[in-house]
């Protein structure tokens, strides 16, 4: 099949992690045997919207940069036709793609996340009249499937982000800690994931506006460097507040590590999956949950074992690839 891959964000190097996910979904449909064509900011000239801190907050820092939005939109659209010449289907990533797919005029897919629906809140109506055009709305999470459904999509079929996973697994490091990985941000949870832990072994990877309440973070690593960390650790907490899918939550259970989460949002996906819940901002809950999984290696070994196999059955690339064109197929 050929594929036209629409995105408003996607690596320009190997050490860049804008959309890696969206590219890692393009290897994937490529080892598959599919053709793949990719349309995004770094194969046009985008007039500094995209990239850096995300096209939103580029045009707030940046308000004359609004002026420069038509050509920006002329440049994809421009692009998108020329890279969609025979391919059988477009699949445009965040709601801003949709507009130069349209311009094709190809069967058109349209994958929805977390950050484009938020923001649709605020123009609903354009946002329906996107989301209609597509003959199948993708979404990663059934929470996001729920949210494509209230803005007016037909069609919509989830397809989990797929993880990779590790063909064997060690042992965590003893003593065992609890590992949290992500942006250091109130939305995430890190305020509760600290106040819980204070005293407990633990480990903290990722950078943010809260960076100054973590000095022991080890800061950002990148993406493809993170598999060490989830490996030496004996339970890994993802304590959102909100969150549209939930990688790191995924990555946790391809690891065969117990999962600590709140469940919200496109967390509700893995509980009953070796994963273990607490209320979000139930601070006391969270540090029983925690402590409790550090003493019992038994408990801990269970828990792995089955979210590791959730894992293996459901979030492998290869399962992400057999649903993406399954959906394809249904858009044709």
């Amino acid at each position: 099949m050929r594929i036209c891959v629409l995105t408003t964000s996607y690596p320009r190097d190997a050490d860049d992690v804008a959309g890696v996910f969206v590219a890692d979904t393009v290897a994937a449909l490529r080892a598959g045997g599919h053709e793949v064509e990719v349309v995004s900011p770094a194969t046009f000239r985008h007039f500094g919207i995209a990239y850096g801190d995300g096209i939103v907050q580029n045009l707030r820092r940046r308000p004359l940069l609004i002026l420069a939005v038509p050509l920006f939109v002329f440049n994809f659209a421009r692009a998108a036709r020329r890279a969609a010449r025979g391919a059988d289907v477009v699949h445009a990533h965040w709601l801003p793609s949709v507009i130069p797919a349209l311009a094709t005029g190809r069967p058109l897919v349209v994958q929805v996340w977390g950050t484009d629906l938020a923001l649709a809140r605020r123009a609903r109506p354009i946002a329906r009249m996107l989301l209609r055009r597509a003959r199948i709305v993708i979404a990663a999470s059934t929470f996001l499937a729920e949210a494509a459904r209230e803005f007016g999509a037909r069609e919509v079929a989830v397809v989990p982000t797929g993880v990779s996973i590790p063909e064997a697994v060690g042992d965590p490091v003893d003593p065992p800690h609890v590992l949290f990985v992500g942006r250091l941000s109130s939305e995430k949870g890190i305020e509760d994931f600290l106040a819980a832990t204070e005293g407990l072994p633990r480990v903290v990877v990722g950078d943010g506006p809260l960076r100054h309440l973590v000095p022991e973070s080890v800061g950002f690593v990148p993406p493809r460097e993170l598999g060490p960390y989830f490996e030496r650790a004996a339970v890994v907490c993802v304590p959102s507040r909100r969150e549209g899918y939930g990688m790191v939550a995924r990555e946790a259970l391809a690891y065969g590590r117990p999962l600590v989460t709140t469940g919200v949002d496109g967390l509700a996906d893995l509980v009953g999956h070796g994963t273990a819940t607490f209320i979000p901002g139930d601070v006391v809950g969270l540090r029983s949950v925690i402590a409790d999984l550090l003493a019992n290696p038994d408990s801990r070994s269970e828990r792995g074992s089955a979210g590791r196999t959730y894992a293996i059955e459901h979030l492998s690339r290869s399962a992400e690839v057999e649903r993406l064109v399954a959906a394809y197929r249904r858009a044709l």
